[in-house]
């Protein structure tokens, strides 16, 4: 099932965000590496709130939740993003995606692109290493960035474009910084050949990176509408849905379950399961509340050009019977400010 929908305009209030520590500027190396999401102070009035991805697929170490807890703060708001991870030829590489600088740019999230410097070898294997773990940015390098933030006056978005712009000449400098890395630990990393190729396709320019990554996520799309991930407990079925905004951006997403009813309704809904405890982790509820905030702002929904009415639904389900009496203090709070939430944003919460 394919739909197409518009977003013109975002408009949510988050209610989970967690406190943010503040640093100066000159301590962002250990900010960065004590904290997924923090307010930089660059002087006595000036703050950027900052989170930083993992890696630069989204699906990995919750980048989504990182970028939620900064939605509270009523500055600029920064996420910092590698343009490329390698953890060595064992492990996994992932490339930056022009999805992922879009779906920023609408949230109003100013995005630098950096790429690691530094690394250790994995130890989980203590007869052969053959992963890189600790990875660290160039801390010099995100410094000079926050610092032309400061004094930059248009949007996310232009500023984001700007970024783009330099995905080549970033992809360059994170080849050289992993043959480094691999030299002095002795580690191989993954094919040098197949990253050149992508890198000299990041060297052609903004619309080669949009395009490639364009047609990456399509096929991405397609593989997970027909994939059902073990730790996913749904009853209905998955949709493709192809959202536009008004920033000229395209978002090739997949819909974990969609219901009808009478009167043109389509519920979209975004599931989370666990089969641990009585909640899925605090992780999973805020990275399914990055959803809510897409499709709660959706408009035109259409299916085959006939339009329907969405209602927006997280699904949050358990192994287990759910009673509230089994949740801890902490999971009653995330559940009272959750349906806080759902009630002034107008989406829905089922428990199952």
């Amino acid at each position: 099932m394919d739909l197409s929908a518009k977003i013109t305009g975002i408009k949510y209030k988050p209610f989970l965000c967690r406190h943010l520590n503040i640093y100066h500027l000159e301590k962002i190396d250990e900010a960065l590496s004590k904290d997924a999401t923090f307010i930089v102070n660059i002087n006595d009035k000036s703050q950027i709130a900052i989170s930083w991805w993992v890696s630069p697929k989204r699906t990995r170490s919750y980048p989504y939740a990182r970028v939620y807890d900064s939605l509270e703060f009523a500055g600029k708001k920064a996420t910092i993003i590698p343009i490329m991870k390698d953890e060595g030829k064992e492990g996994d590489r992932d490339f930056l995606q022009w999805d992922t600088i879009s779906l920023m740019s609408l949230l109003g999230i100013y995005v630098i692109i950096t790429y690691y410097v530094v690394a250790e070898p994995s130890l989980r294997d203590k007869y052969k290493t053959t992963k890189i773990t600790k990875q660290r940015f160039d801390a010099q390098y995100i410094k000079q960035e926050i610092q032309k933030l400061l004094s930059y006056q248009s949007d996310a978005l232009h500023w984001n474009l700007s970024q783009i712009d330099k995905v080549g000449e970033l992809g360059e400098k994170a080849l050289k910084s992993y043959d480094r890395i691999s030299k002095k630990l002795k580690i191989e990393m993954h094919s040098r050949d197949s990253a050149e190729k992508r890198v000299r396709k990041l060297l052609k320019g903004r619309e080669e990176f949009m395009r490639i990554s364009r047609d990456l996520a399509k096929k991405a799309q397609r593989r997970e509408a027909l994939t059902i991930q073990p730790k996913e407990k749904l009853t209905g079925r998955k949709a493709l849905i192809t959202i536009k905004n008004y920033l000229g951006g395209f978002y090739y997403l997949t819909i974990d379950e969609v219901g009808f009813k009478k009167k043109k309704n389509i519920y979209l809904i975004e599931g989370k399961h666990t089969g641990k405890v009585n909640l899925p982790s605090l992780e999973d509820i805020k990275d399914g509340l990055l959803k809510m905030i897409l499709f709660t702002n959706l408009e035109d929904v259409k299916i085959n050009e006939e339009k329907y009415v969405p209602i927006s639904i997280l699904k949050l389900s358990i192994k287990k019977e759910f009673k509230i009496k089994n949740l801890n203090q902490a999971q009653r709070k995330i559940l009272t400010l959750l349906y806080q939430e759902a009630k002034i944003n107008n989406f829905k919460i089922l428990i199952s």
